[in-house]
C-alpha cells in the first residue's frame, strides 16, 4: 500500500504491528559508500525505545536492530537497505478487554470501518510502534547527510503550559539528551518531568511541543509549487503519531504581524547573501534560502488515560469502560528522535532530488 511507504528518491517501506512478531522496513535509494553500522543505528533506537525512563511506558523492549541487506564490510552498497527489529515484551492479554470497544480519541473506530478487522494488541499498526522504522531511516539518512555538513536536531520546548522560552539558538543542543524530557534547559526540563508525573499518578496524560531545527542547508532545495520545501515538511510531520500542528518560521505568530516587521532584510557576508532576521525559517517561495530551518510539532495528549470513559462497542452498544495496560502519560519526549528522523529523510529526499538522483557517495564530498 502506498501509504505505507514514505519518500520519492529516498523511500522507507515500513511494516509490522505493535504485538506482532517484529517491526520493520527497507530503505531503497541510500547512495552507496556510505559508513553504516548496526551500532550507528542503534544510537537513534535507543532515544526512542519504550522503558527508558519513569516518564515513559514502563514496556520493556530493547529494540536491536539487525542489517539485512544494503550493507558490506560497514559500508552501505546502493541496494535496498533491510532491517528488523523483533518485539518481545508484548502483552497481549493487556487488550483483550478493549477487543469490541472503540477506545475514544484512537484509531479503532476509523481503521475498522475502513478495512472491516482490526488488530486490538495494542492498537496493531496505528501503534506508535511503528514509529521504529522511521528512526532506524532517520539514522542512515543522518549518515548521509553529515557528508553535507548538515545537521538535523529537536528537542522538547513545551509540556502542557511549561513553555520553554527563548530561541533555539539561546541553547545547547548537544544537551538535548542531558534529560528524561529532553529539553536543553535543565531548570525548565525538572518542571516537565514533574508535571509528567502528576498527570501519570493522575491515571491522565498531556500533550505538548518539538522544536526542530535544521543546519547547513544550502539555498535551492525544494519544489515549487505543490513540493515546497515547508510543505514536504509538514506532510512528513503531521504524518507523526498523535501530531496536531506544524508551524516553521514564524509561523502563525506571523498572522499578527506587519510586513515592515515581517520582512527579513538581505545582507552580504563573506561573498554569501544572508538575512538579518529569519522569520521566514529559512525558506521563502518554497525554496530554502540557506538560513536554519526551525520548526515546531504540537502533539495531543496520549488518547490512552487510565480514567473511566464513555464509549460505543462494535455493535452499537453505549458503554463505560478504563483501560489497562503499559502507556506513555506523554509522547513528546520520545517524539523527539522520530520528529529528526523525519526531517532527516525529507531533506535527504530533497537533496536526492536536486542531485538528479544520484547514487554513488562520491556526489557527498565537502
Amino acid at each position: 500500500m502506498a501509504g505505507n511507504v514514505f519518500g520519492k528518491l529516498y523511500r522507507l517501506s515500513s511494516f509490522g504491528e505493535s504485538h506482532g512478531v517484529a517491526v520493520g522496513g527497507m530503505i531503497d535509494g541510500c547512495p552507496a559508500g556510505i559508513p553504516l553500522t548496526e551500532e550507528m543505528i542503534q544510537c537513534e533506537l535507543d532515544r526512542r525505545r519504550p522503558g527508558q525512563s519513569d516518564i515513559s511506558t514502563p514496556r520493556s523492549e530493547a529494540d536491536r536492530v539487525e542489517i539485512l541487506s544494503g550493507v558490506f564490510e560497514g559500508r552501505t552498497t546502493g541496494m535496498p537497505i533491510g532491517f528488523l527489529v523483533r518485539n518481545t515484551g508484548q502483552n497481549s492479554q493487556d487488550y483483550s478487554h478493549l477487543k469490541d470497544i472503540f477506545r475514544p480519541s484512537h484509531a479503532d473506530y476509523t481503521w475498522y470501518k475502513k478495512y472491516g478487522i482490526r488488530d486490538y494488541r495494542g492498537g496493531g499498526r496505528s501503534s506508535a510502534r511503528e514509529h521504529i522504522a522511521r528512526v532506524v531511516g532517520g539514522a542512515v539518512a543522518k549518515q548521509v547527510l553529515s557528508r553535507y555538513g548538515i545537521r538535523v536536531n529537536a528537542y522538547t520546548s513545551q509540556i502542557g503550559d511549561i513553555v520553554l522560552s527563548g530561541q533555539y539558538s539561546d541553547y545547547d543542543l548537544t544537551r538535548i539528551d542531558a534529560n528524561t524530557v529532553r529539553c536543553p534547559d535543565k531548570e525548565v526540563a525538572e518542571r516537565m518531568i514533574e508535571l509528567i508525573r502528576e498527570v501519570r499518578d493522575a491515571g491522565d496524560s498531556v500533550g505538548g511541543c518539538v522544536t526542530g531545527v535544521i543546519r547547513g542547508l544550502m539555498p535551492g532545495l525544494g519544489e515549487p509549487v505543490f513540493d515546497r520545501f515547508q510543505a514536504r515538511l509538514a506532510q512528513a510531520m503531521l504524518s507523526i503519531n498523535a501530531a496536531k500542528g506544524f508551524e516553521y518560521g514564524s509561523g502563525f505568530a506571523a498572522a499578527g504581524m506587519r510586513g515592515s516587521v515581517h520582512n527579513d532584510s538581505f545582507f552580504m557576508k563573506d561573498g554569501q547573501v544572508h538575512t538579518a532576521t529569519n522569520r521566514s525559517g529559512g525558506v521563502q517561495g518554497g525554496v530554502t534560502n540557506g538560513e536554519d530551518v526551525y520548526f515546531r510539532v504540537a502533539f495531543k495528549p496520549v488518547a490512552t488515560i487510565m480514567a473511566e470513559q464513555e464509549t460505543v462497542t462494535k455493535e452499537g452498544e453505549e458503554v463505560r469502560f478504563q483501560a489497562h495496560g503499559r502507556h506513555d502519560p506523554c509522547v513528546v519526549p520520545r517524539a523527539v528522535p522520530v520528529v529528526e528522523a523525519m526531517a532527516a529523510m525529507t531533506v535527504l529526499d530533497l537533496l536526492l532530488e536536486n542531485e538528479g538522483g544520484k547514487r554513488t557517495g562520491d556526489v557527498f564530498s565537502v
